[in-house]
């Protein structure tokens, strides 16, 4: 039963449903956090472990908003089992420095991937990076070989950075290979966790 279930959130964009928390507003988080609740149960995380990343993530984006909005439009989170995967674009190593220091700070993070690119974007980069990272999500979606709940992913410049819990070594594989199959895409950088004793 909870395997025929597991199907059926498969269809659905969990990165959506779980950024649903972030609205502000009552009824948003309502309607969010039952969406996730949901959702949650059928991830490797589970309910508490999805639960304490996005209490997470909110601090770190609560802090990055206070430190200045070139961290707000220039830094990505992704939070997953604790680890806090940054991605974006800053202008010099001291801006991003200084934004990995205010994370480490957060309570709840227990590392932080640091993949916080120096230089800068175009609004035609940024979207092929938005197409790159929607065509991505729809592959793992619908290949029924690949639990996409438990994946997080960000594009920045053509490169893929990938989060999460991979159920073997092979269903990995089959998701890398569905990002090189993709246009635009540079490289892929996973720090995708390979569950223990699967093959």
């Amino acid at each position: 039963m909870k395997a025929s279930l597991a199907g059926l959130f498969r269809l659905r964009n969990v990165g959506l449903l779980l950024g649903l928390l972030t609205i502000t507003g009552c009824a948003g988080a309502v309607i969010g956090g039952g969406a996730a609740v949901g959702t949650a149960a059928y991830q490797e995380r589970g309910v508490r472990g999805v639960a304490r990343d996005i209490a997470t993530a909110t601090r770190i984006r609560t802090g990055l908003i206070n430190a200045g909005e070139k961290y707000v439009s220039g830094v990505g989170v992704e939070v997953y089992e604790g680890r806090a995967l940054l991605t974006g674009v800053l202008a010099d190593e001291a801006t991003r420095a200084q934004a990995v220091g205010l994370v480490w700070k957060v309570e709840g993070v227990k590392d932080v991937l640091n993949e916080i690119q120096i230089g800068a974007s175009s609004l035609r980069d940024l979207a092929k990076d938005s197409w790159v990272t929607t065509q991505l999500k729809t592959k793992l979606t619908f290949d029924r070989e690949i639990l996409a709940i438990n994946y997080s992913m960000e594009t920045v410049n053509g490169i893929v950075y990938l989060i999460g819990i991979a159920q073997n070594q092979k269903e990995l594989d089959r998701v890398i290979a569905h990002a090189r199959d993709i246009d635009y895409v540079r490289n892929i950088i996973s720090h995708v966790r390979v569950k223990k004793g699967r093959s």
